[in-house]
């Protein structure tokens, strides 16, 4: 009878860990795809631009807003002569 139980409780936390798993992965994944959003050029400005990224040749000099934060980052050259989006 013991024996029993303790292989039911087995099969029952083996079905139960997966389920638990997946379930995880799928709350999960909704929020990476709301966060993500297409790096582009719109007009004079860039959306979604990750800060401290290097910035394409299109964009130097001009402005762009951070993907998270919607912060404006600047396309600027730094002393080692790579463009990458500053702050302000």
């Amino acid at each position: 009878m013991l024996r029993r139980l303790v292989v039911s409780v087995a099969l029952t936390a083996s079905v139960l860990v997966p389920t638990t798993a997946s379930a995880l992965v799928a709350a999960a994944t909704p929020a990476a795809a709301t966060a993500s959003c297409a790096y582009q050029r719109s007009g004079n400005h860039w959306n979604c631009v990750t800060p401290g990224a290097y910035c394409p040749a299109a964009a130097h000099g001009r402005y762009g807003y951070a993907k998270v934060t919607n912060r404006r980052y600047t396309c600027t050259r730094y002393p080692n002569g790579q463009w990458r989006w500053k702050r302000g």
